[in-house]
């Protein structure tokens, strides 16, 4: 989702959609900001990136989640 796609469906809250985010969403999306930077500076197309990002997220997120929960059962 987009910060204006989060805005439009959130007009009551303050601040942007970090401000919402748990530990795992930020810990992946500081992940693939940095993952973008090195996309650009190989003059990878947008939208090649934009698909290799949302993978990228998908399959850290996974791995993100079931971490916290295999920590929650020790």
């Amino acid at each position: 989702m987009t910060a204006k796609q989060w805005r439009d469906n959130n007009p009551d809250s303050k601040g942007n959609i970090r401000d919402y985010a748990n530990i795992s969403q930020l810990v992946c999306l500081s992940n693939l900001e940095n993952l973008n930077a090195v996309f650009v500076n190989e003059n990878i197309p947008q939208d090649v990136r934009l698909q290799r990002l949302n993978k990228i997220a998908i399959s850290q997120m996974k791995i993100l989640i079931e971490e916290k929960v295999v920590k929650k059962i020790k």
